[in-house]
């Protein structure tokens, strides 16, 4: 695999800035040869089912690749591209606070690839949005000319925006390091914590106002899922899963990147998958009360007898309380193999979590069940991919895993 080049060139042609900053200081040819790998075949593979479904979506309408109905408007495009799109990507705000607000700079190394990992994830959700909405170019309508302020939607999506806008800046350092831009870069540095302060307002902001869309439809949610705690509910689990999916991708990371990765030795990167195992244990534990609470508090008892009673058992015991447990495990027997299944295990939670909110549960007393069709599948599989292909590019080219030699010793 293609891997950073730090070094920075100064006067240069256009070819010879190309192929180093584009082509990894290869020929155009000795590139594409480079990018014949499994991987790549698999991704080409994809790209070549998704595409032409892309153009039929936007060409004949969401009729003509999906099974969304007038009774059930919302499926996996919202659960999956929006949902568990948002909630994955709280990472970035997390570690970001970790190092800049509470000074933790030992977790320094994970903080450029979560940053990178949410930014894409915000806008691969802005795509997502794209195919769900029949008219997508009124995407912005909401911001700029329906100021429908008392609305939820108004204000996900102001905070949305605003907070991409901020993962866009966090990510001007690595730019500008890459371009060679110096004092560019130094005035980047200079936003970073403004940025990562704004960033949490916003996150806390948002997270919590994807649950309370819910709250407007008490009688099509089942009401083990309905709860008037839902917005505290999706902001904690996406603290959970921000948890798990730094840990996940760090790990990842240093597998497939590995020509990148030296200066972070196993060792230290197990160091850091036990600390977070910790703040993960907590959140888990937490959240599994809340659950509690929020049952208690609703006087719904009764429906854990039911069929659906055990499909939220399953979720709230197998993949809330068990991976709080694994957490912990994990911490007392230092074991970071323990810690990294309960990371996956926590984002499968998560992702179970919001298809059960969005699409499982939702309309569950209606006669006409929504079961996706294959293209809306196809199309949530391609988005990602393009997500993964755009993160390996930038990786490959800036640096966001391995540290500029121009700036050692400087927390990222």
């Amino acid at each position: 695999m293609a891997t950073f080049s730090p070094s920075l060139p100064g006067n240069v042609n256009t070819g010879s800035w190309l192929r180093d900053k584009l082509f990894l200081g290869m020929t155009p040819k000795a590139y594409l040869r480079s990018l014949i790998t499994p991987w790549h075949m698999v991704a080409a593979a994809i790209l070549a089912i998704g595409l032409p479904v892309f153009f039929q979506r936007f060409a004949y309408g969401i009729g003509a690749v999906s099974n969304l109905t007038d009774t059930n408007p919302w499926g996996i495009w919202i659960g999956i591209d929006v949902l568990c799109g948002v909630a994955l990507a709280a990472g970035g705000f997390i570690i970001a606070s970790i190092v800049h607000l509470f000074g933790m700079k030992e977790y320094a190394p994970l903080v450029r690839p979560a940053i990178l990992t949410g930014f894409l994830g915000y806008a691969f959700v802005v795509v997502g949005l794209m195919f769900d909405l029949g008219r997508p170019w009124r995407l912005p309508y909401p911001m700029t000319f329906a100021f429908g302020t008392s609305s939820v939607m108004f204000e996900v999506g102001w905070c949305v925006a605003l907070y991409l806008g901020c993962q866009f800046v966090e990510m001007f350092p690595p730019i500008f390091e890459w371009l060679g831009y110096k004092r560019l870069r130094a005035w980047a540095m200079t936003l970073v914590l403004g940025t990562t302060v704004l960033a949490v307002v916003l996150s806390t902001l948002h997270q919590s106002s994807l649950g309370a869309l819910f709250l407007i439809a008490p009688s099509k949610l089942h009401p083990l899922w309905y709860s008037m705690y839902l917005p505290v509910y999706f902001l904690i689990s996406a603290v959970a899963g921000g948890i798990g999916m730094i840990i996940f991708e760090s790990t990842l990371s240093h597998r497939t990147f590995k020509t990148q990765t030296g200066h972070l030795s196993h060792a230290q990167l197990d160091h850091l998958a036990l600390g977070l195992a910790k703040g993960g244990a907590i959140v888990l534990y937490l959240y599994f009360w809340l659950k509690v609470v929020g049952l208690a508090h609703e006087h719904q008892w009764s429906l854990l007898l039911s069929g659906w009673g055990l499909w939220w058992l399953v979720e709230v015991i197998g993949f809330i309380l068990a991976p709080a447990f694994l957490f912990l495990f994990a911490v007392r027997g230092l074991s970071p193999l323990l810690a990294r299944v309960a990371a996956v295990w926590t984002v499968l939670g998560l992702i179970l979590n919001r298809l059960n909110v969005s699409v499982v549960a939702l309309n569950w007393n209606q006669t006409e069940r929504y079961i996706p069709h294959w293209k809306e599948i196809t199309i949530t599989i391609t988005i990602i991919t393009i997500g993964v292909l755009v993160f390996q590019w930038m990786v490959n080219r800036m640096p966001i895993l391995l540290q500029h030699p121009d700036y050692a010793g400087e927390s990222h």
